[in-house]
């Protein structure tokens, strides 16, 4: 049998996760043993193997659909690694990964795990297993490898060399998923703006790409000739590509201003912000327009909502406020899309309340809430209150929630597709949302009605009489509403 067919043997015959390219592994171990070297080495076989993540293939089982969707897909092979212990956070992570790949459109074949302590500087894997990757990406007609880890230029660059298909990381992925997605022209920009600084590091050159363009006039037919050696085009790449940030840079700059006016005015009218925060497709937009009936695009996939959603609604006591649907984090989340993404995410940083959203069905909670709180703190925002929802609890059963209550007692499980656990949520934003606290007592011309449904609205009014002048009317109002009712304010005799 020759050592793709072992390797498929392999494969069929332990799909629970065991190991996969175990031929040459079972060798060193037999030479090791039969000459007594290091002692019994039982977990060698173990510490050397790749493994299957059973589960991840997306591949359809009807061949002629299969063939018309490789038209336009990509059909991709998954890679890992992880130290000793780590491979159940490591097989999260492979299948987490083989969504963001589906959310990409790719089709997944298979998903390989090695267990080493470190990657291997040159090729990731090491020279050995990179060559059974590549029987393996032949074996199963795949054409691009992804890595669950961020590669490093030379990496990425060392693995197509031996495995000769394309190689991208989970980053490039990100990236690719936020491409298709975004929307609106600030998070376009952004969007660009993370490629281009992911991609300017890993620009590849050949052949005539490495070779000289011509300097001064001589391109043009005029002039004696070169007036000196010019540029690479790998270097105009970089040029161009350096020019480009500049200009998006400038360009999302520009945004600054009306997003600042839109909280200025928010804040004018002390209108207090709540801000839904939380993992990649844990049900953010979903809880949204179950409160607000707001329409947001609600879809099983990930990085669904890129660009923010602001909608008003109010308390059950009158007291409006706005929520803010803002961009799922995952993790290992690209330092680039984090700056980029910046402008979007200091919806968080300046709520009033933040409304920390998890998938109650997901296999690994206590990473997802990890992952979110860590990018919270990131951005400054630890100290704002935070109420812990565990969204889809209609797709978990009692010991499950047990479970989960142990690991945070204080959060609210809803579902926003039943309506589940949706009172007690609007019931604790009505507790954490800053309340009018300033008595004023005001008399109000009536041709100033406008005042009094303003008071209505965004205070709370305690008595109202009506007088010869104008409306004498007793309020709790916030202090940024206080001001503007200075004008009004009755005078104590």
């Amino acid at each position: 049998m020759d050592p793709v067919d072992r390797v498929l043997a392999a494969a069929d015959a332990r799909a629970d996760s065991r190991a996969l390219f175990g031929g040459s592994a079972l060798a060193l171990q037999g030479q090791a043993a039969a000459s007594g070297i290091d002692g019994d080495q039982l977990d060698l076989e173990e510490r050397q193997a790749l493994r299957r993540v059973g589960g991840l293939s997306t591949e359809l089982a009807d061949v002629t659909e299969v063939e018309y969707r490789q038209l336009r897909l990509e059909n991709v092979v998954l890679i890992g690694i992880y130290a000793q212990g780590g491979l159940e956070d490591a097989e999260n992570s492979l299948r987490e990964l083989a969504a963001l790949s589906e959310t990409a459109g790719a089709v997944v074949l298979d998903g390989l795990l090695q267990r080493r302590t470190h990657p291997d500087p040159s090729t990731f894997l090491g020279k050995g297993k990179a060559q059974e990757l590549r029987d393996a990406v032949a074996a199963l007609g795949a054409d691009t490898v992804v890595a669950d880890t961020e590669l490093a230029p030379s990496q990425r660059r060392a693995l197509e060399d031996v495995v000769g298909v394309k190689v991208i990381d989970r980053t490039a992925v990100i990236l690719d998923i936020f491409s298709q997605h975004a929307k609106s022209r600030e998070g376009k920009a952004q969007v660009e703006l993370a490629q281009l600084e992911y991609l300017l590091p890993r620009l590849r050159g050949w052949g005539e790409s490495m070779s000289r363009q011509a300097g001064g006039q001589v391109g043009s037919g005029v002039g004696m000739g070169s007036r000196g050696p010019g540029e690479t085009k790998i270097e105009l790449d970089r040029r161009r590509i350096h020019t480009r940030m500049s200009r998006l840079r400038k360009q999302i700059k520009g945004f600054a201003p009306g997003r600042e006016a839109n909280r200025a005015n928010r804040s004018r009218h002390a209108v207090p912000s709540v801000a839904i925060a939380g993992y990649t497709n844990a049900g953010k937009s979903s809880l949204l327009n179950r409160i607000t009936r707001a329409g947001a695009l609600v879809e099983n996939a990930l990085f669904a909502t890129l660009d923010t959603a602001v909608r008003r609604t109010e308390t059950a006591d009158g007291r409006s406020y706005t929520l803010v649907d803002t961009v799922g984090f995952v993790r290992n989340l690209p330092h680039e899309l984090v700056e980029a993404f910046r402008s979007t995410l200091e919806e968080v940083e300046r709520a009033d309340v933040i409304i920390h959203v998890l998938d109650a069905s997901h296999p690994d909670p206590a990473s997802q809430l990890a992952t979110v709180r860590d990018v919270i703190g990131e951005l400054g925002a630890r100290d704002i209150p935070e109420i812990l929802v565990f969204n889809k609890s209609d797709l978990v059963g009692d010991d499950d929630v047990l479970a989960l209550r142990g690991l945070e007692p204080e959060a609210v499980f809803v579902s926003a597709r039943t309506g589940a656990g949706i009172d007690e949520l609007l019931a604790r934003i009505s507790d954490l949302i800053p309340r009018p606290d300033i008595r004023v007592e005001l008399l109000v011309p009536y041709e100033h009605g406008e005042v009094i449904a303003a008071l209505h609205e965004r205070g709370t009014v305690v008595s109202t009489s009506y007088e010869e002048t104008g409306t004498r009317i007793v309020a709790l109002v916030m202090p940024e509403q206080a001001g503007s009712l200075r004008d009004y304010q009755v005078v104590p005799a």
